[in-house]
């Protein structure tokens, strides 16, 4: 069935007989079969698995889940949030995720689905997308390939049987926008990463005189604070440095010596080691200074989908929006001593708003200030 059949088939329910409101349950029961899809997406794409095989099954105790025990919503409330094999909690995450997908589905529909239905059902495959990527990223501060490489394709493919997206009626003029957000998007927020890290990208740690700083093959020992090297080496350029005073390794010492240590290499003055043949590092030092990154390459990606779907002006709303906000939930954590300065914070779950506060009244507030 051809594209322009589907809209032409939901846009005249009249010829069907269904009400409007008819189509609006379907999107919500829809929307929560997705969003038990997008369960699986959020707990197997960060681990590498497949999105496919193996079936739905228990993490736990690997029992598989029938279709009669897969129905969404419904059956984590008559299990009570357990799994009917083991009995282990099965996390309410699951069962959030699969009424906010049902809840985002309708919501696009009563926007947009009287007066385009494609963008409409456009915007759920966005809005899918919005809810995998902020799960994902706020538990391990990632957003796969998958979601933003993948979102890109679909909000470009997208924009031609949608073109409503971009505010035009001709598929042309919608791709010419989707293009020019993607390449909008992804350089605004390329430029932020740049700029980020030449003005932050290092983080200098003073240490008491004497000081002893221990690497190990999960972190780094510093006195009274552990930091673990997944908050440290974000990219392969990142590097450790420090001028020692003195450097222990297994089997040999160094009086003096400047150490520089990546995840590829071990600088100890003049000589290069392999780091995953040395067990064990210990220096004196008096500084050290860490890489520190402002914003994940990830969420470079992710804007260029946004773009992809909604066009260049949105990836700068969608920006600035999730700057603000994120500037403001991360001082308020602050200051509630929830989380340091120096803590990472996942921002795709912000461009995710910012996107969503485009898409609902944005737009509006766009052609207010430039162009009244």
């Amino acid at each position: 069935m051809s594209p322009r059949l589907v809209e032409w088939w939901i846009a005249t329910p009249s010829l069907l007989g269904m009400p409007f409101h008819f189509w609006t349950l379907v999107l919500a029961i829809l929307g929560a079969f997705v969003g038990s899809f997008l369960n699986v997406c959020i707990h197997r794409m960060p681990l590498g698995e497949s999105i496919v095989s193996p079936p739905s099954h228990c993490p736990r105790c690997g029992y598989r889940i029938p279709f009669s025990l897969n129905i969404p919503v419904v059956t984590w409330l008559w299990l009570r949030g357990r799994c009917r094999s083991c009995k282990e909690p099965i996390p309410a995450r699951y069962l959030a995720v699969e009424l906010l997908t049902a809840a985002a589905f309708v919501l696009a529909w009563l926007a947009f689905g009287k007066s385009d239905p494609a963008m409409a059902l456009a915007l759920c495959v966005l809005f899918a997308s919005f809810i995998v990527a902020t799960f994902i990223d706020f538990a391990h501060f990632i957003i796969p390939d998958e979601v933003t490489l993948g979102g890109t394709l679909a909000g470009f493919l997208l924009s031609a049987v949608a073109p409503g997206l971009h505010g035009v009626a001709s598929m042309p003029a919608a791709l010419r926008r989707s293009a020019l957000g993607v390449a909008v998007g992804f350089g605004a927020v390329y430029g932020v990463v740049r700029l980020g890290k030449l003005l932050f990208g290092r983080e200098k740690i003073a240490l008491p005189e004497g000081a002893r700083v221990v690497f190990h093959e999960d972190g780094l020992l510093l006195p009274g604070r552990a930091v673990p090297f997944g908050d440290i080496f974000y990219r392969d350029s990142d590097v450790i440095r420090m001028d020692a005073t003195r450097v222990e390794l297994s089997d040999r010492c160094y009086p003096a010596a400047a150490v520089a240590l990546s995840q590829r290499e071990l600088r100890v003055g003049p000589d290069v080691m392999d780091p995953a043949t040395e067990p064990y590092l210990a220096a004196n030092a008096t500084c050290l200074v860490l890489p520190r990154e402002a914003m994940g390459f990830g969420d470079v990606k992710f804007m260029a989908a946004i773009g992809a779907f909604l066009g260049w002006q949105s990836t700068l709303f969608t920006l600035g929006f999730a700057s603000m906000v994120g500037a403001i939930v991360g001082v308020s954590l602050i200051a509630i001593g929830r989380r340091e300065w120096s803590s990472r914070l996942p921002f795709g779950p912000y461009l995710a708003l910012g996107a969503m506060a485009w898409v609902f009244g944005g737009g509006g507030w766009w052609a207010r200030l430039f162009l009244s």
